[in-house]
């Protein structure tokens, strides 16, 4: 079937299909560690032949078809695993929820009645359904991460430019990542180490795993409640290695930042954010004026509207943070957090149709996944947990700059000890 007329028909299927917008068949160009595995592609990065949609009909139809397959395809491929789609994303990119206006909302199985999240929105649906092996996505600001925990698959956020995002559309370049979703933490590493180039096997210790006080008093009450059997496991595994930290130590007490808690996290972020946003997309949006669905619109109003006065401040305070974290994370240290600070939303409870609830959802959510935004620092979300109300809860585990062989490596020792 075409790739772009079934793009353009894709939210009409079957419920399944709803993770797709194209269905294809790409043979593996090589034999390795992948043989046998099947992936989607999310539809921001390009596979050769196919108009890459970034989830909006306008950008569709108003470009043509890649010319090329994205270098960290080409890797997968090589390595021996077989492409077998391209799936849904939100509106170029932009949303944490994965209701997509246009192409629908991929379903969520482990919580029907809730949203997938986020953008990655299809390629954790395919995961999650059992219709491939493991899926692409992007993640700038949770767009791996949040659906990763929303539909209780695992999720790695790589350290950031450690991973080619050549033939992957842009978004804000200095946030923007290549992130895998997988059935298992098995298949998670191996794919990993293929992007990552990493041949690396070798079992590290963690030293300390630093459990973030302030991300867990941002959590709802039912996801701290679902994240205590996980922790207990993580303390029975690595000891007396666990202990709670706040931000005001890894910030220290010196300079500009004193005292600063997620709030300020989440300011500097989102004005970087929005103003990468508009660099990178402002032309297009105000040449063509495309058709946007409400909260893509709402979205793009907001990034247009920025005051870019506050754009050097923002770039001095993320440098100073990156620079505190650097100096805070040893080798053998992780961060751990709640992947999310709530289950997965209810369908259309959220965002430009759900009034209030983005008031609580999205600053929440966000404060947590700009940690390693933020930080350039590689995460993986671990589906260990299950909310009372309803959804997979995720806990996420960070490592420092570069050090994603030793967090995949503890990510993996933690999933084969967890009954």
């Amino acid at each position: 079937m075409d790739g772009r007329r079934r793009e353009a028909n894709g939210a009409s299927g079957t419920a399944k299909d709803h993770a797709f917008v194209g269905n294809l068949e790409v043979d593996p160009t090589g034999s390795g560690v992948l043989g046998g595995l099947s992936f989607a592609v999310k539809d921001l990065i390009d596979i050769g032949g196919y108009v890459t949609g970034c989830g909006n009909p306008t950008w569709r139809d108003t470009h043509p078809p890649a010319a090329a397959n994205a270098v960290c395809v080409e890797q997968l491929l090589d390595a021996g695993a077989r492409c077998v789609g391209k799936t849904v994303t939100d509106e170029l990119a932009f949303s944490l929820l994965g209701e997509n206006y246009f192409y629908g909302t991929p379903p969520n199985p482990r919580a029907p009645d809730r949203v997938p999240g986020g953008s990655s929105s299809g390629s954790a649906s395919a995961v999650a359904q059992g219709l491939v092996d493991f899926a692409l996505g992007t993640d700038t600001g949770g767009s791996v991460r949040v659906p990763a925990s929303n539909c209780g698959v695992w999720g790695l956020r790589p350290s950031h430019g450690f991973v080619s995002v050549a033939g992957v559309n842009p978004f804000a370049p200095t946030f923007d990542t290549v992130g895998v979703l997988a059935k298992s933490a098995e298949i998670l590493a191996s794919v990993s180490s293929v992007l990552l180039a990493s041949d690396d096997d070798a079992v590290e210790e963690p030293r300390t795993i630093h459990l973030v006080e302030e991300a867990f008093t941002l959590a709802d009450t039912e996801v701290r409640q679902a994240l205590e059997e996980p922790l207990r496991h993580l303390g029975s595994l690595f000891g007396g290695r666990l202990r709670e930290t706040s931000l005001r130590e890894i910030n220290g007490e010196a300079g500009a930042l004193k005292g600063a808690d997620f709030g300020a996290w989440l300011d500097t972020y989102g004005v970087l954010q929005w103003a990468e946003i508009w660099s990178c997309l402002g032309a297009w949006v105000e040449e063509v004026n495309p058709a946007f669905g409400p909260e893509a619109a709402q979205n793009f109003d907001l990034a247009k509207s920025l005051d870019r006065r506050r754009v050097g401040l923002a770039v001095r305070s993320r440098e100073e943070y990156f620079r505190k974290l650097r100096s805070f994370l040893g080798p053998n240290d992780l961060l751990c957090m709640p992947t999310t600070p709530a289950t997965a939303p209810l369908k259309g409870t959220v965002g430009a149709r759900g009034g209030a609830n983005a008031a609580s959802y999205y600053p929440r959510a966000l404060s947590l996944t700009a940690v390693a935004g933020i930080g350039r620092l590689p995460q993986v979300s671990l589906p260990l947990a299950e909310g009372p109300s309803g959804g997979p809860v995720g806990l996420s585990l960070l490592a420092a700059n570069g050090r994603d062989a030793f967090l995949l490596s503890t990510v993996k020792r933690v999933a084969e000890t967890y009954a």
